[in-house]
């Protein structure tokens, strides 16, 4: 269990060094998959403390939370695939395979569009 930590946060220890280059794209990908989960952190305190309270009881609460905890799982992922990627060009296998941005866009959709129908009903 250590062991897997330890290389969870230093993957460095599998494998040869791959080129620098690919370890800079890694970390650029990292680093913006990082600034998506502190936008959305972001959105969540935002949604907390300035949307009006809406027409659905605890509503405004829910969707703070929920973008808070979508913040939260992204930076988690966010590391969990910077580590898999490293680990992968220093053994020289296949990249891993991600869904997640798929779900991430699907999970932002679908808040964007219960905003929108609490906006909506607030106004009517």
């Amino acid at each position: 269990m250590a062991g897997a930590l330890r290389e969870w946060f230093d993957p460095s220890q599998a494998g040869t060094t791959p080129d620098y280059r690919f370890s800079l794209a890694n970390e650029r990908t990292f680093l913006a998959w990082i600034r998506t989960g502190l936008a959305l952190i972001a959105g969540g305190l935002a949604c907390a403390q300035f949307l009006p309270p809406l027409p659905v009881a605890h509503l405004r609460e829910i969707i703070a939370l929920l973008l808070l905890v979508l913040g939260a799982l992204v930076a988690l992922r966010a590391v969990d695939h910077w580590v898999r990627t490293e680990r992968a060009m220093r053994l020289g296998t296949d990249l891993p395979r991600s869904r997640f941005p798929a779900v991430l866009a699907v999970a932002v959709a679908v808040g964007a569009v219960a905003i929108m129908i609490a906006v909506l009903i607030q106004v009517f």
